[in-house]
């Protein structure tokens, strides 16, 4: 794991090397230029002091050494009257004015002048000068290289004084129960943080009212479960309880009705679950046209034992991208919801047509409907629209969650469901999808 503060010293520290570097070499560039002018003016002071008058005779040298400054003498004939530093090899001609001459020695400076009736030659090598310049420029740097522990360490506490309000925040959270939704405060936090603890904010908010549905769906699950399994086991009591066959075969039926109802609501929540908006789904296109005509042919049978007419009206070839198991969950409720609660003798028409490119799936019954006022309500969880009686002209009970799984799927695939009366006076229920797949010609 990479640490913010340790990645934050050595970038820091790297840059103010870098800036040393470079205020170092800038400060050798303007000593050296320096250098070069007043050495070249010393060149020129001592060719100024030189005597003009002839030299009778060459002179011996000096020194056997490069350093410093060396003097070449010439007379108009062009004869070598004195060379200081007879192992130096400089140009046995002299250029008027400056010049740099590179030699086997090293590079020079050279200045050429006529001194009465003598030429004057006198040449200093460059190395002088530049480590002249480059000791100006240490001297200056030296307390800032002395320095830079100092600086990391300065680097490290204040980077670390900085990073504390991460800390507490960290601290905070790690200290926190579980079940402790409440918001992180925000106040007195640098700008840089505030954006992380808000977003954690907005994170516990949802995780709160994500465990508050849990919560609810729990409690609701159980209290509808209830009733079915006490149900179950006062049907198996009167199994077991029965003398003669004939009530023992109407104890049995009764017993295999409620583990029916049972083992339906138990899918309907397991549906219900699966269909949450965080469930994960694979999405693909789904031929709307094909689904369709699978799940009427799955349910028309027990549409025909019910006694009801269903048939496809009208189903025009239409794509969408989504979830193909979770589109046949939502069909089979909407067809088995439309069976269930017409009564014998209706009929359920089912319809896909592609209105303005978007596919649009619309189921119409004969059955007792839904009131306007109640149709809103009928998708919350275990909510049974209508009395009694109109729950009587079917032969299976609901359980509430039909619709409720028909909206999140609907939710799930960006579908807009909408209830209103059939032309039959029954209920007419319209999905309405996104823009259809394209299919490539």
């Amino acid at each position: 794991m990479h640490s913010i503060r340790r990645q934050l010293l050595v970038w820091l520290l790297a840059l103010v090397i870098v800036g040393v570097g470079f205020a170092g070499w800038l400060i050798y560039r303007q000593a050296l230029a320096e250098a070069n002018e007043l050495f070249d003016y010393q060149l020129e002071q001592i060719a100024a002091a030189l005597p003009s008058e002839p030299f009778s005779s060459v002179l011996q040298s000096r020194s056997d050494s490069d350093e410093g400054v060396v003097i070449q003498i010439w007379n108009r004939n062009g004869v070598l009257m004195y060379y200081s530093h007879p192992r130096v090899p400089l140009a046995p001609h002299a250029e008027l004015g400056f010049s740099t001459e590179a030699t086997p020695r090293g590079v020079w400076r050279v200045y050429s002048a006529i001194v009465g009736d003598n030429v004057v030659q006198l040449a200093q090598p460059l190395s002088i000068r530049n480590r002249l310049a480059a000791g100006v420029a240490w001297r200056t740097l030296w307390p800032l290289v002395v320095l830079l522990p100092l600086l990391g360490m300065a680097i490290w506490i204040i980077v670390g004084r900085g990073l504390k309000p991460l800390q507490r925040v960290t601290r905070a959270l790690d200290t926190r129960h579980p079940e402790a939704l409440e918001p992180l405060p925000d106040n007195r936090l640098p700008e840089e943080v505030v954006p992380v603890v808000r977003a954690l904010n907005a994170l516990l908010a949802r995780l709160a009212t994500a465990l508050d549905t849990q919560k609810a769906f729990v409690a609701d699950a159980a209290h509808e479960l209830r009733t079915p399994l006490a149900a179950v086991q006062i049907q198996s009591q009167l199994v077991a309880r029965a003398k003669d066959d004939a009530s023992r075969k109407e104890a049995l039926d009764d017993l295999q009705a409620g583990i029916t109802r049972a083992t339906r609501l138990a899918e309907q929540l397991l549906a219900l679950a699966r269909s949450e908006p965080d469930g994960k789904s694979e999405t693909k296109p789904v031929d709307l046209h094909a689904l369709l005509d699978e799940c009427v042919g799955a349910s028309v049978l027990v549409a025909q034992q019910r006694g009801v007419d269903l048939g496809i009206e009208a189903s025009e070839p239409a794509t969408i991208s989504g979830d193909a198991n979770a589109l046949r969950v939502m069909f089979n409720n909407l067809i088995d919801n439309a069976t269930k609660y017409t009564p014998d003798g209706g009929r359920v028409d089912v319809c896909l047509q592609v209105k303005d490119g978007n596919p649009t799936l619309e189921i119409a019954d004969s059955g007792p409907g839904i009131p306007a006022d109640e149709r809103e309500r009928v998708f919350d969880r275990f909510y049974r629209a209508g009395t009694g009686a109109s729950r009587a002209r079917t032969d299976v009970a609901g359980s509430g969650l039909g619709l409720a799984i028909v909206r999140r799927i609907a939710v799930q695939h960006d579908a807009k469901v909408s209830l209103a009366e059939s032309k039959s006076g029954g209920l007419l229920v319209s999905i309405q999808f996104r823009s259809a797949l394209t299919t490539p010609v």
